[in-house]
């Protein structure tokens, strides 16, 4: 199931009609195939689940119903916005506050009421649509939004994700945060950090790094490496170390067909070989002192080896 039904079946409690599935991409052959080989279940005549959709009930499910559930009862010029759109949107809300709803119209008193925020803007656009129905706003100014008005992390993971998905572009993310009320200057500093992480893990790894002024990784892996995915290691030229990480809450975006006239991009860069190999797991990265202690003490196992001359981050 791709992304977008997965929020529409989380709308309808874990069920989705057959106009809900063509509306996000699947044509009837792919419908009566998936339903034909087990993946998804008929529960009524026109009516489906995923067969393993009512094994877990996650925060994010729970939290999209109740999304769902105020932008009904709201009617009218009520859009949602901030991580309630970047939810709708198929974002990761990881590390976002998910205990209130946030709207957005033109009319009525600002604050929280009964678990719903409502932002007061009029007009409420730029940057509004409408998707199966339900009033939101952008992909681009819901990432503005939360990078003005949440923790640096997860807002730094949120726009990652839209970048990778192909839902933002970062001059669409800059003219957002330039069309916000307020907080437009935080929510650039926060797209200041974004690097082309294709997962959560890979998006916090890259924040204690550039926090701790060590140097970029490159943009490809060494060469002759049997590393499948390029999402779970960073490679460092200078110091000879590729650094591993548990690759959790990838990111997602749409396969798109290669266009004969481009030529593939390289899968790795030139240069010589790794000597030293640095593994980060997901715990580890609520204690950026301890991973930035590995890291170094990997860059030094790695010029002692190698006779590499580098910089001494921990006097930096």
């Amino acid at each position: 199931m791709n992304p977008q039904l997965a929020v529409m079946a989380c709308l309808r409690g874990g069920v989705f009609r057959r106009g809900d599935a063509r509306a996000c991409g699947y044509d009837d052959a792919d419908i009566d195939y998936l339903l034909a080989t087990g993946g998804w279940r008929r529960i009524r005549r026109g009516t489906y689940a995923e067969q393993r959709a009512f094994e877990v009930v996650t925060d994010k499910a729970l939290y999209l119903r109740r999304v769902h559930r105020a932008l009904r009862a709201a009617g009218g010029e009520v859009f949602a916005s901030h991580q309630s759109a970047a939810a709708l949107h198929a974002l990761p809300v990881w590390g976002l506050d998910l205990s209130t709803v946030h709207v957005t119209t033109t009319g009525g008193r600002s604050g929280r009421v009964g678990g719903v925020y409502r932002h007061i803007r009029d007009p409420v656009g730029p940057g509004v649509l409408i998707w199966n129905r339900l009033p939101m706003v952008s992909a681009a100014r819901s990432v503005a939004e939360v990078a003005a008005t949440s923790p640096t992390i997860p807002a730094i993971a949120l726009a990652d994700a839209a970048l990778y998905a192909g839902l933002a572009t970062k001059r669409t993310l800059r003219r957002a945060a330039g069309l916000l009320e307020y907080g437009g200057d935080r929510a650039l500093g926060v797209f200041a950090h974004c690097r082309g992480s294709a997962s959560v893990a890979e998006s916090r790894l890259r924040f204690i790094l550039r926090a701790a002024g060590l140097p970029d990784p490159a943009s490809a892996l060494p060469p002759d490496l049997e590393v499948p995915e390029l999402e779970d290691a960073l490679w460092f030229p200078e110091q000879r170390t590729l650094l591993e990480f548990e690759p959790r809450h990838p990111y997602w975006r749409e396969e798109l067909e290669e266009d004969a006239d481009q030529p593939p991009p390289s899968p790795t860069a030139d240069g010589p070989p790794p000597v030293e190999t640095c593994w980060i797991p997901w715990p580890d990265l609520d204690h950026p002192k301890t991973v930035l202690d590995r890291i170094t003490s990997t860059f030094a196992r790695a010029a002692r080896r190698t006779d590499i001359r580098h910089v001494d981050f921990a006097r930096m």
